[in-house]
């Protein structure tokens, strides 16, 4: 691991991914930020993934980001997933599904339709170019047999937040039709924006719960993403109870910090899952924490622990 590459963010890859295809993050170094336990573990990474076997109870779809195991190829990912017990990487574009069909693994939240985590659905000056990306990457997801394509809706930039849900209305009411027509979900991904994305408009469930509400599609969702919903509103398990039909998708990570979902953070992730668990729900958990070990049978371990610690 090198200093330089600690404060790369999901923003900056994400972009990256936009530019150059998903298939640039097997190249993107790791996220190792600080040394603990788990970095004293064994440096052979395939011999830690062949060690790491769970028995999981099948209450929870679990999935992994991919953007947090950038230190790892997709090939080795998908190994590492599979030898964990389950089947899922979020956040994969089209370049890299031939691998994960090689090793029948899903891609559980796709990519690459987006311009921008900025620049999203409540600009009306993008939505054509919004529109003609999102048509193209629906017939992609739809033709691999995939389901669910993540979309944003971009920095309020001066506007309201009235004016932002009227704007996302009509945007994303130019693609969902044929959404339905091929069987692909649209979720739009819940960001905090008190530390990781200053000015993001969905950074509040209400919001989000809304813009659902007016649109009134099934082929339309939210990612809950439950470590940016926690530094901007709280209230985490209640908002889930009593608004989860809105919720397709959700993500996880340790507050403060974004690192692992243990005791050493604020949220009780065994709760947590288990409420979501209660509601029915029959989506993906997806972890999307950033690993500290500095080794890579630390971070493996840290991923066997977090989908340990959520498989209620």
């Amino acid at each position: 691991m090198h200093n330089e590459n600690h404060n790369l963010t999901r923003r900056k890859l994400l972009q990256s991914m936009a530019i150059t295809g998903a298939g640039a993050l097997a190249a993107m170094p790791g996220f190792s930020v600080a040394q603990n336990s788990k970095g004293d573990a064994a440096n052979n990474g395939a011999e830690q993934r062949s060690a790491t076997k769970i028995v999981l109870k099948g209450n929870v779809n679990h999935s992994v980001s991919r953007w947090t195991y950038g230190d790892l190829s997709i090939q080795e990912l998908c190994k590492t997933v599979k030898s964990l017990g389950f089947n899922a990487i979020d956040l994969v574009g089209p370049e890299d599904w031939p691998v994960l069909k090689q090793h029948g693994i899903n891609s559980s939240m796709c990519n690459g339709a987006e311009i921008s985590l900025e620049e999203g659905f409540i600009h009306t000056e993008l939505h054509d170019e919004l529109e003609s990306r999102y048509l193209k990457h629906i017939d992609l997801v739809a033709d691999a047999g995939y389901t669910n394509l993540i979309c944003f809706s971009g920095n309020a930039k001066g506007m309201s937040q009235e004016q932002g849900l009227l704007n996302a209305v009509n945007g994303l009411k130019r693609i969902l039709p044929y959404a339905q027509q091929r069987g692909v979900v649209i979720f739009m991904e819940l960001f905090n924006s008190k530390i990781d994305h200053p000015d993001y408009m969905a950074d509040n469930s209400a919001w989000g719960i809304e813009l659902c509400k007016r649109l009134n599609s099934k082929h339309f969702s939210l990612l809950y993403d439950i470590y940016h919903m926690q530094i901007n509103e709280g209230d985490i398990i209640r908002t889930i109870r009593e608004n989860y039909q809105y919720f397709g998708h959700y993500h996880t990570a340790g507050v403060p910090g974004r690192h692992e979902i243990d005791a050493s953070q604020e949220l009780n992730y065994p709760a947590i899952a288990k409420a979501i668990v209660d509601t029915g729900f029959t989506g993906y958990l997806a972890q999307e924490f950033i690993p500290t070990p500095k080794t890579e049978a630390g971070r493996i371990e840290s991923l066997k622990d977090a989908i340990q610690i959520c498989d209620v």
